[in-house]
């Protein structure tokens, strides 16, 4: 079965009229008209000028008309949009438009593509000489500023033959949606933590770890103080002797990614949310899991289940997972995390690795992504990453100048110290926790998933 691309499909279409009567007298009439115009103080002077406006205007008015009559029709103009690389967040993407003239006149087009407003503050506006039976392009390329899906317009056209006095105004239905994707730079950039993941794998087939592990590792003959379920009865009906199954760590084991989408993931700092900054991250997790032979599974939430992804493996689960991720959507109430715990508790009876994305409200009371996340621990080796405030860090670390400052630095501290002791809690009870600032929280979190895997902590 072959992945289709991530770049949008070429979207194509005739023009068609656009407006009540679909074309106006172009710049050079309305000059050439206005210079008709100074005709009239000599005609103060002389009627006879009077006729020379009029025979003027009438020249005027049958050339506008021929230069009509040569316009092509909506029908016999062509555009078509292509994306010539896939949309990412804050990545230069460069795409162009081409218009195509299927008849036998040159013109002069000025075009207006409507692309959303995520993708390019304002619309990209144009003109392209196309010549006759033949077509022009236009490239330019955006920086878009949101993930997910997006709804791209019209473009709009008006074309002119070289006599310009007449224009005609059309529209192309090349309305798409496309979708924006995370930041896949972010992600080459962690190319070393493959490099890495590479050695452990040596290093865990050198040092096969035998214990009590559920996977397989060889056979041997039954000693005294072995357990009686882990005796193989076919191997000692052939043998005719007690032969004991030897288990292994596993090296293979199911990785959950949960997202947080609610109201406090919604904060931007260093020109992302902190939901882009979980975004990119686990798109990093999820290739370095996949390529470490781990299952992937994938589960957004806000006050609902909005993406859930089973664990799987290969290239066509990362680009399922990569769609998901794409998607993924801050919302404006807090996110129900006990409604997250209840179904991924129900989804994965197997003990698995979760790695929990999320933030900290500032409350008196104990939050209840803590009192959620505890219910993981007893079943599930946790990955508990909240995203840290630079900001917050720097105003409790400054030395405050007047009683304003001081209060101001004394609150930020309170709250720092909080935090520190919520997340002190999970690791008593074998969560690892951990605050980290955004520019380093996908590093951060590989580093977790291979001290697991380095450690056999599953």
């Amino acid at each position: 079965m072959s992945v289709a691309p991530l770049a949008p499909p070429a979207v194509r279409a005739h023009a068609h009229p656009h407006g009540r009567i679909g074309f106006a007298f172009g710049r050079r009439s309305l000059f050439l008209w206005l210079l008709g115009l100074a005709w009239v103080v000599p005609a103060f002077w002389d009627k006879s000028f009077i006729y020379a406006i009029a025979i003027w205007d009438g020249v005027l008015l049958v050339a506008a008309l021929i230069d009509g009559a040569l316009l092509p029709k909506p029908q016999q103009i062509e555009a078509e949009r292509a994306w010539d690389s896939s949309p990412a967040l804050s990545t230069m993407t460069q795409l162009h438009v081409r218009v195509r003239n299927e008849s036998g006149t040159a013109i002069t087009c000025r075009a207006l593509d409507a692309l959303h407003p995520a993708l390019r503050k304002d619309p990209v506006s144009f003109s392209l000489a196309v010549p006759a039976n033949g077509n022009a392009v236009h490239k330019f390329v955006v920086f878009p500023k949101e993930r997910g899906d997006l709804r791209v317009g019209r473009v709009f056209l008006r074309y002119t033959t070289a006599l310009q006095l007449v224009e005609r105004w059309t529209a192309v239905d090349l309305e798409q949606t496309i979708r924006v994707y995370p930041d896949f730079e972010k992600v080459k950039k962690q190319n070393i933590f493959l490099a890495r993941t590479r050695q452990i794998e040596m290093q865990m087939r050198l040092l096969r770890q035998r214990g009590q592990g559920k996977e397989f590792e060889s056979l041997r003959e039954y000693r005294e103080g072995d357990e009686y379920r882990d005796i193989c009865w076919t191997a000692t009906a052939r043998r005719g002797k007690l032969v004991t199954k030897l288990h292994q760590t596993e090296r293979s084991q199911p990785v959950w990614i949960v997202l947080d989408s609610g109201r406090l993931m919604r904060a931007r700092t260093e020109g992302y949310s902190k939901l882009d900054h979980s975004v990119d991250a686990a798109l990093a997790l999820s290739q370095l899991a996949l390529y470490s032979g781990d299952r992937v599974g994938l589960l957004g939430y806000g006050r609902k289940i909005n993406q859930r992804v089973a664990p799987g493996r290969g290239s066509a689960h990362l680009r399922n997972l990569l769609e998901q991720l794409a998607v993924v959507r801050g919302e404006a109430p807090e996110a129900d995390h006990l409604r997250a715990v209840t179904r991924l508790l129900s989804d994965q009876k197997r003990r698995s690795l979760i790695v929990w994305m999320t933030d900290l409200a500032e409350t008196a009371m104990t939050p209840e992504v803590i009192e959620a996340a505890g219910q993981l621990v007893s079943r599930h080796l946790l990955i508990f990453l909240v995203m840290g405030q630079p900001d917050l860090n720097r105003t409790a670390a400054e030395r405050p100048k007047n009683v304003s400052e001081m209060y101001r630095s004394v609150a930020a501290q309170e709250v720092v110290y909080r935090r520190e002791v919520l997340l002190g809690r999970l690791r008593e009870r074998g969560a690892l926790a951990l605050e980290v600032p955004p520019h380093q929280f996908s590093a951060a979190l590989l580093n977790q998933y291979l001290f697991v895997k380095e450690r056999s902590l599953l």
